[in-house]
């Protein structure tokens, strides 16, 4: 891209202030540019927000977060959360222009199959992308957990001089439609109970959204409600000119990244599409293309003339000083950590193992054994699971939505993650999480600890409520994230709380999101094996828990263990050829050996196969999948407190279920499940169905 002339033939719609010199307005210019000729080749996105916005990405990316372009990982860099992730080409220009590896030619694939730049940022596909966002609010929410993990980290360097490392910020920019969201009242509340100054959250007050002005939807203090929460809260409004206000903007950024005790929100006033001449302040340009002529008209006003995607070499040196400024950072970071390791040996040492990746072989050892026929509550045992993981693994923390004593998720000795000087609070070393009744931002927030890398960070609720947090463990799913969700009370046998708290569906409808892995464990050695297997996984893992005691099944630890690793297995097994097969999951595993048992009375061989996780099973080959189901054996039971939705594919043809197919009635948990046909009869009677249906 070229420039007609040293100085734009029409004037600028841009004003050199005490922040920006010439060359800065250009790379602005060619920045928007870009944005015009990326939509338009695509003949799809949103050019009306980073159009708009450049201005603040450019003063981002160039002066205030600290980031090396040729080290997208480095750990002393701070994180940038692009929530309005639709604008995402705000964002791939400015990789771009600042040296990641990301080129001209990604930019003219924008929205393309099999493209470096997709439609919404995405983490481990595009370089420089910290969290996958799209999904409104869930980017506000993610940044939260991340701005929580890196201040657990500054309490693992804190009492010794650690001047030369800076605290690490995350930034965030979001939309109208961002906050509109409920999970951002949630992550609000949360960041300003916790007091997370390091999180500035630049707020795009357009005022329009897809349907028009925001004032169809709204008419809130958007600013007040944060200042209520305890946020620190600045405003920007717009230039003289119409454009955004860069300098109060750069006064505020800086303001905000010194403040103490609060996190930061900046309602930054823009309108959509600045400069396009006649799509400005339009509903119509947050979601489409401005249309040849308007584009062209847009390009005039920026004094461009050349042909699209290009990038003249002296806006490109310009832009590419962050390459050396990162580099500096960089070495400034490495050289300041290195003297306070050589300071403070001993705390060095306790901070490389408290963040070192987990060995499962290694903390094995530290799992609670459980005697065969004793009574235990899988979510019971969970929690003497986590007790002895937390004292092998320094990195694991979390919590619960308000309900630690019910899903056992307490750290017994971890105190509480809230700030030190409040009655019981631990400050940064606490490992209890009080994140309220708050499932979404739970779910997002963990997604945000586990991106920075540094935890094993795990939630708890009921598995009914595991409804308000889909869209984030949809997004711990696409990313790979090895977050634990602990979902207790898993079925109708939780009892008289009734219906509304029975999960019926949850299973099938958890077990349809590809990429997370559901597993519901039998007893309390299964429940200390799926611990152990989610902590090997390389994505998100939920471990449905009964609330009702089980008995502990008679099968040796390790071959429960490598069972459960290999998501199904058989627990016990008739003495000759097998007549049906009994699978079960969770508390339906001791129904179905009953029901075994009663079936040899009858002169019916039965083998009980235990199903902890679906998506596990299916993963092994076939020839282990063979020798669990026989293909010979076509009789076949399923048995789970729990819809029949998706366990056809082990079935057969004549396969039968036991399961529920409606909601559940509030009773005494033997009651309740009685009542829905949870008995060990109507197990008996559907293997004998099965077996009659299977006969030549």
């Amino acid at each position: 891209m070229t420039f007609a002339t040293e100085q734009p033939a029409t004037p600028s719609p841009r004003r050199a202030g005490r922040v920006l010199d010439e060359a800065d307005e250009r790379a602005i210019a060619v920045a928007r540019a870009l944005t015009v000729d990326a939509v338009e080749a695509a003949g799809s996105g949103h050019p009306g927000t980073a159009l708009a916005l450049a201005p603040v990405a450019h003063l981002l990316f160039q002066r205030h977060i600290r980031h090396d372009p040729a080290d997208a990982t480095w750990e002393g860099r701070d994180r940038f959360v692009l929530s309005c992730g639709h604008a995402s080409i705000l964002q791939y220009t400015q990789l771009h222009l600042t040296g990641y590896r990301l080129e001209r030619e990604d930019l003219r694939r924008f929205r393309q199959l099999g493209s470096l730049t997709p439609g919404h940022p995405e983490y481990r596909h595009t370089v420089g992308v910290e969290t996958t966002t799209g999904p409104l609010g869930q980017g506000v929410a993610t940044a939260v957990g991340m701005a929580m993990a890196l201040k657990r980290d500054q309490g693992r360097l804190a009492g010794a001089d650690t001047a030369g490392l800076p605290d690490r910020t995350v930034w965030v920019l979001c939309s109208d439609g961002d906050l509109q969201e409920g999970i951002s009242y949630e992550a609000g509340a949360l960041a300003g109970r916790h007091r997370l100054d390091n999180l500035v959250v630049i707020w795009d007050d357009n005022s329009i959204q897809i349907e028009g002005s925001t004032d169809l939807t709204t008419r809130e203090d958007t600013a007040a409600r944060f200042a209520a929460q305890g946020w620190f809260v600045q405003t920007v409004g717009l230039a003289a000119d119409g454009d955004i206000d860069i300098d109060a903007l750069d006064t505020a950024l800086s303001t905000a990244r010194a403040h103490t005790g609060r996190p930061s929100l900046i309602a930054l006033k823009s309108q959509i599409a600045f400069p396009a001449p006649n799509a400005v302040n339009t509903a119509a340009s947050h979601g489409a293309p401005l249309g040849t002529a308007e584009a062209a008209a847009v390009k005039a006003r920026l004094g461009v003339t050349s042909e699209p995607f290009t990038v003249p070499e002296a806006v490109l040196r310009h832009t590419r000083r962050a390459v050396t400024r990162g580099a500096e950072l960089h070495r400034a970071w490495d050289t300041a950590f290195a003297a306070w390791a050589a300071a403070h040996p001993e705390r060095a040492r306790a901070r490389a193992q408290a963040i070192r990746p987990v060995d499962p072989a290694a903390v094995a050892g530290a799992l609670p054994v459980f005697e065969p026929g004793t009574p235990v509550a899988p979510r019971d045992a969970s929690g003497k699971v986590i007790q002895s993981l937390a004292e092998a693994l320094p990195r694991l923390w979390g919590g619960s939505a308000d309900l630690g004593d019910s899903n056992r998720t307490t750290i017994a000795s971890g105190g509480s993650f809230l700030p030190a000087d409040e009655a019981g609070g631990q400050g940064l070393s606490g490992r209890n999480i009080h994140w309220g009744v708050r499932e979404h931002a739970m779910a997002a927030a963990l997604n945000g600890i586990s991106l920075i890398g540094y935890d094993t960070p795990f939630a708890g609720t009921f598995l009914v409520f595991s409804d308000y947090q889909r869209p984030s463990l949809r997004l711990a799913a696409l990313m790979k994230l090895p977050v634990v969700h602990v979902w207790s009370h898993d079925s109708v046998a939780l009892g008289a709380d009734g219906p509304t708290h029975q999960p019926v569906e949850h299973l099938a409808a958890l077990r349809a999101m590809p990429g997370l892995s559901v597993v519901r464990p039998a007893d309390a050695t299964e429940t200390a094996a799926a611990w152990l297997s989610a902590l090997d996984r390389p994505g998100p893992v939920g471990l449905a828990l009964a609330r009702q005691a089980l008995p502990v099944l008679p099968v040796p630890a390790d071959e429960v263990r490598a069972g459960v690793a290999r998501g199904a297995y058989v627990v016990a097994d008739a003495v000759d050829a097998v007549d049906v097969v009994l699978m079960a999951s969770g508390s339906e595993v001791s129904l179905a050996l009953a029901a075994a048992d009663t079936l040899a009375r009858r002169g019916v061989a039965a083998r009980v196969v235990s199903v902890p996780c679906k998506e596990w099973f299916a993963e092994q080959d076939a020839a282990y999948r063979d020798a669990v189901l026989p293909p010979a054996v076509r009789a076949r039971v399923v048995v789970e407190a729990g819809c029949a939705f998706g366990w056809h594919d082990l079935l057969g043809e004549h396969g039968r279920a036991v399961t529920v197919e409606g909601f559940g009635t509030s009773a005494p948990a033997q009651q309740a499940m009685a009542s829905v046909g949870m008995t060990e009869d109507a197990v008996v009677a559907a293997a004998l169905a099965s077996l009659a249906s299977a006969r030549p």
